[in-house]
C-alpha cells in the first residue's frame, strides 16, 4: 500500500469565506508591507475581528509609521498564514492583501489590547487593522482525495 508521503498533491482553492475561516483558526501570521521601496516580512500574531485581521505593533516600527501617515485608505499590506505538516506537506496557506490603519478609537484599542497578547516583551502600544480586498487561499492535499477540512487546521 502506498503511503501518504508517496502520493502526489494537489492545491485546491479556497473561498473567501473559508480561507478566513482557516486564518482565524491560527494566531500566527506574516505581514509584507514596503520599507525602504522594497518589500519586508515579519512574524506577528493576529486575531480576526469581524472580518478585518488585527496585529499589535509599537511606537517605533515602520509599519506604525506607514499606516499612521498613509492617506485615507491606509497602506497597502499583505498577510499570510498557513498551517502545513512538515511530515506529510499537507494543509493550507491564505494570503489577504489589503489596506492597513492605525486603530485610533480608544475604545478599540483598550479592547484589543485585551484580546491580542503580543508574543515578544515589548510595549505594544498601537493595533493595526487590515482590512481584506484579495483574499486566495490553497489547502494541500493529496491527489485524488476529496480535501479533507481536517487535516490540519480545525474541524
Amino acid at each position: 500500500m502506498t503511503s501518504i508521503d508517496d502520493r502526489p498533491r494537489r492545491s485546491v482553492d479556497l473561498d473567501r469565506a473559508e480561507a478566513l475561516r482557516l486564518l482565524g483558526s491560527v494566531s500566527l501570521g506574516r505581514i509584507v508591507f514596503t520599507r525602504h521601496a522594497l518589500p519586508t516580512v515579519r512574524p506577528v500574531n493576529h486575531v480576526l475581528d469581524d472580518g478585518d485581521i488585527v496585529i499589535r505593533t509599537h511606537e517605533g516600527a515602520e509599519l506604525t509609521s506607514h499606516a499612521r501617515w498613509a492617506d485615507g485608505a491606509g497602506v497597502v499590506v499583505a498577510y499570510e498564514a498557513d498551517a502545513i505538516d512538515p511530515d506529510t506537506h499537507l494543509g493550507w496557506s491564505v494570503v489577504v492583501t489589503g489596506y492597513a490603519r492605525l486603530v485610533t478609537d480608544p475604545d478599540e484599542l483598550a479592547r484589543y489590547r485585551r484580546l491580542l497578547h503580543p508574543w515578544v516583551a515589548r510595549a505594544m502600544d498601537h493595533a493595526v487593522r487590515i482590512r481584506p480586498d484579495l483574499v486566495s487561499g490553497i489547502r494541500l492535499t493529496v491527489d485524488g482525495c476529496a480535501p479533507s477540512r481536517s487535516v490540519p487546521g480545525p474541524g
